[in-house]
C-alpha cells in the first residue's frame, strides 16, 4: 500500500492559484503527511486540441486515480465570472465513477481561489468548488474565526477557503493570506490524520 497523501489539485493560469497551493501543501506538510500537488491541462475551444501527457513545467497532470486514492483534497481555480476554470470543472466531470463506487465518501476536503479584482467572484467561485465534493460525500472544512488573518487581511482570505487577490500586475501573496492557505493546509490534514485512523 502507498503512503498516505492528500491532493493539492488546481489550475493556475498567471501563479496566484499556485502559490496558494504550495502554502497549503506547507501547511499540509508540517503536520508530516504528504502533499501532492497536481494541476490539469488547459482546455480548448478547438475540438481536436490534444495536449502533451506531461506538463513543460510545474506539478503532473492529475490523474483519477491520485483523486480516488488521496486520503484528503485540496481543491483550487481561478475565478472564472464567478465560478471555478472550465480545466478544472473539465475534470472533475470526469469523475462520476468515484461518485458511483463512493471513493472520496467522508474524506476531508477544502477550497481556495484567486481573483485579479478586489470583487472578482471569489466566495461564489468557492461555493461553485464544494457542490461537486458534496455530491462525493466529502467532508468539507472552511477557515474558522479563530485564525486571526480572517479579521486583519486587507486583500483575500475568507470562511469558505483560502484566496488571493492578485490584481492585474499578478503580486504575490499577502502575508495574511499565506498565513490563511497554510492554516487551511494545516487544518486539512489534521482531519485527515483523523479520517486514517478510523
Amino acid at each position: 500500500m502507498s503512503k498516505p497523501y492528500i491532493l493539492v489539485l488546481y489550475y493556475s493560469r498567471q501563479g496566484g492559484t499556485l502559490q496558494l497551493a504550495q502554502q497549503i501543501a506547507r501547511g499540509i506538510e508540517s503536520e508530516g503527511i504528504e502533499a501532492r500537488l497536481r494541476t490539469v491541462p488547459a482546455v480548448s475551444a478547438t475540438c481536436e486540441a490534444i495536449s502533451n501527457d506531461i506538463p513543460d513545467s510545474g506539478a503532473p497532470y492529475c490523474s483519477k486515480e491520485d483523486l480516488r486514492n488521496c486520503v484528503g483534497l485540496a481543491l483550487g481555480s481561478p475565478t472564472r465570472f464567478g465560478n471555478m476554470a472550465a480545466p478544472l470543472k473539465y475534470f472533475i466531470d470526469q469523475s462520476s465513477d468515484l461518485w458511483l463506487n463512493g471513493d472520496l465518501i467522508d474524506k476531508p476536503a477544502c477550497v481556495f481561489t484567486s481573483s485579479a479584482s478586489l470583487h472578482g467572484g471569489q466566495e461564489s467561485t468557492l461555493l461553485s468548488m464544494m457542490l461537486p465534493l458534496l455530491h462525493q460525500g466529502m467532508v468539507l472544512l472552511g477557515v474558522p474565526y479563530s485564525q486571526n488573518e480572517l479579521s486583519t487581511t486587507q486583500t483575500g482570505g475568507t470562511p469558505y477557503g483560502a484566496s488571493h487577490l492578485g490584481g492585474e500586475e499578478g503580486r504575490s501573496l499577502s502575508e495574511d493570506e499565506g498565513q490563511i492557505a497554510k492554516a487551511q493546509g494545516q487544518r486539512l490534514a489534521k482531519h485527515a490524520i483523523k479520517f486514517l485512523a478510523k
